[in-house]
């Protein structure tokens, strides 16, 4: 365990590597130092988890003191990291899936200007996420949740030349800045309070000074608990600030992979989990976190319904599918809320990167209407996809089957009806609008011979890429299609590895010998076959019925509705962006400036009344002199 201060080292000596040598290094060296480090930090990983597992450290935590930080006043934070099961298994999630998202990238990026830039922000991103799971302390924490920030501002704007991709970058970054000032706020009262920012001192320190009498916590921990969830719901886009996560599409299909997947999104669920001691101490905090997943599943699942860009769509089930575990930590269903994470890691980085597979056989066309028939010309990528959605349907053997459904089934048995309903149907959406995707992309006639030829077999490794990267040539086939095989096969079997988070996180509070109905544990099944057997009949068996719905005197109002995310948008632009623009617009000239320019207007027009008086005039000197001497002796008389 001495080795893992080398997991994050690796992807940080990758980033400075490239960043200092950009443009002066090939593609190959670009690829292995850009995925090699990250490699570095899989195997690091793997032999620091092996060694955790067979050999658990004292109190189940190992911790390694790097270097004191700082020391101001009785402030003396430092880089510790710390080791834990819920630590190990972030790592694992980061470093194992993060590391075939940058081997599909090495194929996928070829022949990008930006090739060596590109891998350089992709380190940084999963340098700062690492920094992030493994602070022991909250101020280490925000120092990775600010790089994460950062780097996903860098990677999202990553092709700057379209100002609709700046644009993007710009509405991510702004957007999840409103969420960390929100948690740098509850930050600073927690080290007013308790004079420590190290996570286990807090969960020692707080309960005994904010207890919960008659179930309602002290209103200082439920300040707290918001400000910190504040910071949670913008990096993990939950609602009200889920907005810039569809935006971020602009970037390349492996950011959108590794932002959805490893990184950006889940460092929120990760934060409610890690302070869970916290927000234990305010049942009302609790409450807010899992009717906010729970609102953001079903709202993400019907925006879904009516998108037609491939990747928006899996945008929006990731914000649904985070949902979830927002949903399950309100519930105090810690241990499967985390296990989705990981799951859901597996599955839809395979969904993204096979997404990237049919847009570049597509001539980089994303719109899935412009598709269809495709199972037949990317086999194996259609293969990639049905299993993807398959494990996004919580289908059964699939590993999305085992963490989903246990979600459901503890929202149930911890008397959270409410939940447990919004979960189902949730889940229904999820296996309609996903196999939407699949029945129209992969079946039915192929729109596409009527649009720019396929290429074809995309095993050929030839493609053009997305947006102004265009053109790589003799791109290495293993490349794209490994790392899709790997997360394929842990796509089915991600469910069956054990995670020992009891040691890390609390039980959800269930009845003892509670176990519900046999019908309960088997209805989210039913729901997702039903939604299956919906979607099949809308978008393969019978098209014209939404082509109907589309075109009807109410539905089409709603379609509209539901296709513009709500109009969350157009509500936020007319409430913050335009009065934010009509201030600048009539303040451009700054009016606090106006008074602070009659300064030096006062003493100008002063020294030119002076000036007057230096006119050359021996009569005029004189005058004044003379008028001069009698206001003085005036003066002394009446003294």
């Amino acid at each position: 365990m001495n080795l893992l201060f080398l997991s994050f080292l690796a992807p940080l000596l990758g980033f400075l590597t490239l960043a200092f040598a950009r443009g002066r290094i090939s593609e190959n060296a670009a690829a292995v130092i850009g995925v090699g480090s990250v490699g570095v930090s899989a195997l690091t990983t793997a032999i620091v988890g092996w060694d955790f597992l067979n050999h658990p450290p004292e109190g189940g935590a190992y911790t390694q003191l790097l270097w004191q930080w700082m020391s101001v006043g009785g402030f003396t934070p430092s880089f510790a990291l710390r080791l834990d099961a819920l630590s190990l298994t972030m790592l694992g999630v980061i470093t194992g899936v993060g590391f075939f998202i940058h081997l599909f990238a090495s194929w996928y990026m070829r022949g990008d200007e930006g090739y060596a830039r590109f891998f350089s922000y992709m380190n940084l991103f999963v340098a700062s996420m690492l920094f992030l799971v493994l602070g022991d302390n909250l101020l280490f924490l925000y120092f990775g949740w600010e790089g994460v920030g950062l780097a996903s501002y860098l990677l999202i704007g990553f092709w700057y030349q379209d100002p609709a991709n700046g644009a993007a970058a710009r509405k991510a970054f702004v957007i999840t800045r409103v969420g960390d000032t929100f948690m740098a706020i509850g930050l600073f009262i927690l080290y007013r309070e308790f004079g420590t920012l190290n996570i286990q001192e807090l969960a020692t320190l707080a309960p005994a000074a904010w207890p919960v009498v008659n179930g309602v916590g002290a209103t200082t921990a439920t300040v707290v608990a918001l400000l910190l969830l504040g910071g949670a719901v913008g990096k993990s886009a939950q609602l009200p600030l889920q907005t810039w996560l569809p935006d971020a599409m602009a970037g390349p299909t492996p950011v959108s992979a590794l932002i959805h997947a490893a990184t950006m999104v889940t460092a929120g669920v990760y934060l409610i989990a890690r302070t869970h001691a916290l927000f234990e101490l305010s049942p009302f905090a609790l409450q807010c976190v899992g009717a906010i997943g729970a609102i953001t599943l079903l709202m993400a699942g019907f925006i879904a319904l009516m998108q037609t860009d491939i990747k928006k769509i899996l945008a929006y089930s990731t914000m649904s599918q985070i949902g979830y575990m927002f949903l399950a930590e309100g519930v105090g269903a810690y241990q499967p809320a985390v296990f989705h994470l990981m799951t859901h890691a597996f599955f839809k980085a395979l969904l993204f990167l096979s997404s990237g597979s049919v847009i570049l056989a597509m001539h980089h066309e994303q719109d899935i209407f412009k598709m269809g028939g495709l199972r037949k010309h990317i086999p194996f990528v259609f293969a990639c996809m049905l299993i993807g959605t398959l494990a996004l349907t919580a289908f059964p053997f699939t590993s999305g089957y085992f963490s989903k459904d246990e979600i459901l089934h503890q929202a149930y048995l911890t008397g959270h009806t409410e939940l447990w309903l919004a979960g189902l149907f949730g889940a229904f959406l999820t296996a309609v609008y996903s196999f939407r995707l699949i029945f129209i992309t992969f079946f039915g006639p192929e729109r596409w011979r009527s649009q720019p030829a396929v290429h074809g077999h995309e095993e050929h490794g030839a493609h053009h890429g997305l947006g102004p990267k265009d053109n790589p040539h003799g791109a290495h086939t293993l490349d794209h299609h490994i790392p899709l095989a790997v997360l394929l096969v842990f796509a089915v079997i991600g469910g069956y590895i054990h995670l020992p988070l009891g040691s890390v996180l609390p039980e959800a509070a269930i009845p003892e010998g509670e176990h519900g109905p046999d019908w309960v544990a088997h209805l989210p099944l039913v729901v997702s076959l039903l939604g299956i057997f919906v979607s099949w009949f809308l978008f393969l068996k019978r098209p014209d019925i939404p082509a109907a719905l589309k075109n009807g005197a109410l539905t089409k109002y709603v379609g509209q509705f539901w296709k513009s995310a709500f109009g969350f948008d157009w509500l936020y632009d007319r409430l913050f962006v335009r009065p934010f623009v009509w201030a600048a617009t009539i303040n451009k000239n700054d009016i606090v400036d106006w008074f602070i320019a009659l300064i030096p207007l006062s003493l100008t027009g002063a020294n030119g009344l002076l000036a007057l008086t230096q006119n050359g005039k021996l009569r005029w000197y004189a005058l004044v002199a003379g008028a001069g001497a009698c206001a003085l002796i005036a003066a002394m008389a009446l003294s």
